[in-house]
């Protein structure tokens, strides 16, 4: 099996290719943004490294979202592209799942993660993840947008708990309001990722067709419009 996985919906562009015997990754942390100039570049390097076209791979992942609208957009339209070019079926994966995903792979410990992204407009994007038995992230609830006053955890969580995610450096107060294990505020969402939490569904078949593969924004006002 061979997934290839994208994701630009932070500074971090990024793809990956994973299959049985090898991972192959480029990643490229740019503040500047312009992921649309370097992603297909870095699709061609990864498939030209592992001596493959992208016909020979069996399934296409991307970040949803939600993050930068710009970026979750690009992805979804970049995975929709190749994914009818070549036939192929696609996964659509969380960006907090894969923030959750990175912080339980870096603490064994682990078996719970709250992950917080920014959002702007003074709100964050968070949700609440468990270690699952095959040592994958899983969702508990809904992903939300809100300010940072507003975020909750499970009340059966008491031990074990992880912050994840740039959510945290920008609200630093969020850490005092709980006893969390361990913090990852530097943590964005990669390929890598995402082409792991992916696998199950290629493996399973629910999978869903190119037009399907549809961006997650969470917040339904994009933009809000200015008051004169």
């Amino acid at each position: 099996m061979r997934i290839l996985a994208l994701d630009t919906s932070t500074q971090i562009c990024s793809t990956a290719l994973l299959s049985a015997d090898a991972l192959i990754t480029r990643e490229l942390l740019s503040e500047q943004r312009g992921h649309a100039a370097h992603i297909l570049k870095m699709i061609d390097a990864v498939l030209s490294e592992a001596g493959i076209a992208l016909a020979d791979v069996q399934a296409l992942a991307f970040g949803r979202g939600p993050g930068a609208f710009t970026g979750v957009r690009l992805a979804a339209s970049i995975a929709q592209g190749l994914a009818f070019a070549a036939h192929l079926p696609v996964v659509p994966v969380s960006d907090l799942r894969a923030v959750a995903q990175r912080a339980l792979d870096e603490e064994p410990e682990l078996a719970h993660v709250l992950v917080c992204q920014d959002a702007r407009m003074q709100e964050l994007y968070w949700a609440c993840f468990e270690r699952g038995a095959d040592g994958l992230a899983a969702v508990l609830g809904d992903e939300h947008v809100s300010s940072a006053g507003n975020l909750s955890l499970p009340q059966r969580w008491r031990d074990g708990v992880g912050a994840a995610g740039q959510g945290f450096r920008i609200h630093p107060e969020l850490t005092r309001r709980w006893p969390f294990v361990r913090v990852f505020d530097e943590l964005l969402p990669r390929a890598v990722e995402i082409a792991r939490l992916a696998a199950p569904a290629v493996a399973s078949g629910t999978t869903v067709c190119p037009q399907e593969a549809l961006p997650v924004y969470v917040r339904d006002e994009v933009a809000r419009p200015s008051r004169n």
